[in-house]
C-alpha cells in the first residue's frame, strides 16, 4: 500500500491554522464560560468550567443595563447602513462595471484614493453636518455616515464582481425587452449574490462594531448601540467581571448567526473571479 506524504510546508501551514483556531475558539469559550459565573468566581477562578452556571448575570444585562434595547437600536442602525450600502453602491457598480464613459478611470482612481482617508479626519465636518441637519442623538445621526464609510468598499468589490458577467448575457436581457433597471434587479443582483453577501456581512460587522462613532454621534441613551453600551459597564459596574462577560457574548451572537446563514455566499464573492456557465 502507498503510504502518502505530506510537504513540509503544507504540515507547517495546517499547524499554524489549528494554532490560532485554538486561540481564537478559545477566547470566545472563555468569554461565554465566565458569563455563567459570579463577579467573584471570574477574578478567582477565570479558567476554571462553569459545572455549576449561573443566570443571573443575563437577568441583569437586561435588566440593569437594557442590552435588549442596544440590540434593538445596533440591528435598526447596523442593518439599515447594509440596505442603503447595497442599493446605491450596488446600482454604482453597475454603472462602473458596465458602461464605458469619459473619467471611469478618474472615479477608480478617487474610490481608491478615498480609502487611504483615515475616519478620524473627518469626524469635525460629519459632526457639524449632523447638528445642522438635526440628525445629531439620532438614527440617521449613525446610518448616514456609516453608510458614507461604508459605500466606496461595497463600490469596488461590487463592481469587480459584476465585470465579470458575460456581455452576451446583457445582449440577450436587452433583445428580450428588459430596460436598464430590470436588468440590474432580475440579472445582475441575483448572479452577483455571492458579492453581494460579502459586501453585506463586513459593513454589517464595521458598522455593528463602530464604538469610535458611536461616541460621538449618537450619546443619548435611547438611541445607543450595544457598543456603546458596552464601553459603558467598566464604570458602573467595574467590578461585575461576570456581566461584563455576559454582555460581551450576547454582543457576538448575532455576528454569529448571520456569519452562518452567509458564510457560502461569502467565499463564493471572495474567491470567484468570473461567472460559471
Amino acid at each position: 500500500m502507498k503510504r502518502r506524504s505530506f510537504p513540509l510546508g503544507t504540515i507547517l501551514m495546517y499547524a499554524v491554522l489549528f494554532g490560532w483556531s485554538l486561540t481564537t475558539i478559545y477566547a470566545l469559550f472563555w468569554i461565554v464560560n465566565n458569563s455563567f459565573k459570579v463577579s467573584r468566581e471570574v477574578m478567582n477562578n477565570s479558567f476554571k468550567l462553569a459545572l455549576d452556571p449561573v443566570m443571573v448575570n443575563y437577568t441583569n444585562a437586561f435588566d440593569r443595563i437594557n442590552i435588549g434595547k442596544g440590540y434593538l437600536n445596533s440591528l435598526i442602525m447596523s442593518g439599515s447602513t447594509v440596505l442603503l450600502v447595497l442599493l446605491f453602491g450596488g446600482l454604482a457598480a453597475y454603472v462602473l462595471s458596465r458602461f464605458q464613459f469619459r473619467g471611469r478611470k478618474v472615479i477608480f482612481s478617487i474610490l481608491y484614493a478615498s480609502l487611504l482617508i483615515p475616519a478620524f479626519a473627518t469626524v469635525v465636518p460629519v459632526y457639524e453636518l449632523l447638528i445642522h441637519w438635526k440628525l445629531a442623538n439620532t438614527y440617521g445621526g449613525l446610518i448616514f455616515p456609516q453608510t458614507a464609510g461604508n459605500l466606496t468598499f461595497a463600490i469596488l468589490v461590487l463592481a469587480g464582481y459584476l465585470s465579470t458577467i458575460p456581455k452576451e448575457l446583457e445582449e440577450a436581457a436587452f433583445i428580450d425587452g428588459c430596460n436598464r433597471w430590470t436588468m440590474f434587479i432580475k440579472i445582475f443582483l441575483p448572479i452577483g449574490r455571492p458579492a453581494f453577501a460579502s459586501a453585506s456581512i463586513f459593513v454589517f460587522l464595521w458598522s455593528y462594531n463602530d464604538l469610535f462613532s458611536a461616541l460621538i454621534f449618537v450619546s443619548k441613551e435611547n438611541v445607543r448601540p450595544i457598543v456603546l453600551l458596552l464601553s459603558e459597564i467598566s464604570s458602573q459596574y467595574g467590578t461585575d467581571f461576570g456581566l461584563m462577560a455576559t454582555a460581551v457574548s450576547l454582543t457576538v451572537v448575532p455576528v454569529l448567526i448571520i456569519y452562518l446563514f452567509i458564510q457560502k455566499y461569502i467565499e463564493k464573492g471572495l474567491t470567484e473571479g468570473a461567472v460559471k456557465g
